[in-house]
């Protein structure tokens, strides 16, 4: 018996035992003997996966849901390796948000095709779900999803929620999905921040996980098969990465980075991004097009006490300093804003949905001109409305975080019961 979702949640009672790591009617998760041979570098799924002649797909037609992250650790693209290898059969792709190729913007996707480089046909999975979406791994003459995309840790990341609707939609279609394990970039050590109440569910959220979930895609994969899929888990394998510790951020990986989508270039800007992507609900730039998206946030009129009341908050691991741009596209266009740049001074002490709720509470007491945005976008980023009304009745970061400790300590234990790496 698992843990359902109204438990999860905190509306009934914790009972019952999660038993194995794998969910009822799946395939076993694939643990690799393999030894890593660089020291120090991780392997991620992919790599394991090629190690083991890739066994794990034999005799399948394979439909791949990846984007430009998806690569070897020499750069290639899998999708090119894997069409060039006669122990595969690739037969389609599938692209998510912003596309296969990685063309399109924020909440846009490419149109489907076909792929240039290898002739599959390549098909559009943003938005779609359900029936609709298991009516196109149909179509596609698939048998198998295999998903292999970076994430980068925070909830509202559209990826980890293609991978939901492709498990749900596989479990519909009779597929099976086999999930290649990478690296959290900014580590697995905790999760933070508030849960997702159901009744907020959405694209950027669709079950009830914590902001910053600090899990991997596959840990994910095993959890939503548990917890939220139970009723018709999907045959699930999962193939882990070897050489990745909790602690580790990804410049530890040894891994080239590529970004998983325009508006995260570099690390540095994943390490930030589950705090300052809450300033898309707001009237504020969130550093969209700028060189540093997300590590800087501010708007036109703000001036330097905004910094300095984010600084005087003495939070751990981040330094707020006065910064000024100009964004070429998105919010405030060609126009010169005044806000705060984000240096964080120690990964391992930092908070990145404490500092984004501290940005929010200081920009609401010093500039005038702070506004939620009309829609209540931030309620769906952050799970619920609690942040937001919270904010505007002046409560503190301390107090903020104190409303969503229960329920993020009843994910925690949930979490813990599908973790992969020490």
């Amino acid at each position: 018996m698992t843990l359902s979702r109204r438990g999860l949640l905190g509306l009934a009672g914790t009972t019952g035992a999660l038993g194995t790591l794998g969910a009822v009617g799946a395939a076993p998760d694939r643990a690799p003997d393999h030894t890593d041979a660089a020291a120090g570098r991780v392997r991620t799924g992919f790599e394991q996966l090629a190690a083991d002649g890739y066994e794990l797909l034999a005799g399948r037609r394979v439909g791949i849901v990846t984007n430009p992250t998806g690569i070897t650790a020499d750069a290639r693209h899998l999708v090119d390796v894997l069409h060039a290898d006669a122990r595969v059969k690739p037969v389609a792709v599938f692209g998510p948000e912003h596309g296969f190729r990685g063309t399109a913007q924020a909440g846009d996707s490419e149109t489907a095709g076909r792929d240039p480089a290898t002739g599959l046909p390549v098909y559009d999975t943003y938005g779609k779900s359900g029936q609709k979406l298991a009516d196109v791994f149909t179509a596609a003459g698939i048998d198998t999803v295999v998903f292999d995309i970076q994430d980068v840790g925070a909830r509202f990341y559209t990826y980890i929620w293609t991978l939901y609707d492709c498990m749900r939609a596989a479990a519909l279609a009779g597929k099976a999905v086999v999930v290649l394990d990478r690296p959290n970039p900014v580590g697995g050590r905790r999760a933070a921040g508030p849960v997702l109440q159901s009744a907020y569910a959405s694209g950027v959220g669709r079950e009830p996980i914590a902001l910053a979930h600090g899990m991997t895609v596959a840990e994910l994969a095993l959890l939503f098969n548990g917890e939220f899929l139970a009723a018709k888990p999907v045959s699930l394998s999962t193939v882990r990465m070897t050489g990745w510790r909790r602690d580790s951020f990804f410049g530890a990986t040894g891994l080239p980075w590529v970004p998983p989508s325009p508006n995260v270039p570099t690390p540095d800007t994943a390490l930030v991004y589950a705090g300052t992507c809450l300033f898309e609900g707001t009237n504020l730039s969130e550093g969209r097009g700028t060189t540093t998206p997300f590590e800087v946030v501010g708007a036109e009129g703000v001036d330097r006490r905004w910094a300095e009341a984010a600084q005087a908050l003495g939070l751990p691991g981040v330094w707020f300093r006065e910064a000024y741009f100009t964004p070429t596209f998105s919010k405030f266009t060609g126009k010169q804003c005044g806000g705060v740049r984000l240096i964080v001074h120690d990964r391992a002490a930092f908070d990145p949905v404490r500092a984004g709720i501290g940005l929010l509470v200081t920009a609401k007491r010093t500039w005038s001109g702070f506004a939620w945005r009309t829609d209540h976008w931030i309620d769906q980023l952050t799970g619920s409305d609690r942040v937001r009304k919270m904010v505007d009745a002046g409560a503190g970061v301390e107090e903020i975080a104190g409303d969503w400790a229960a329920g993020l300590e009843r994910f925690a234990q949930v979490r813990g019961r599908y973790l992969l790496y020490p």
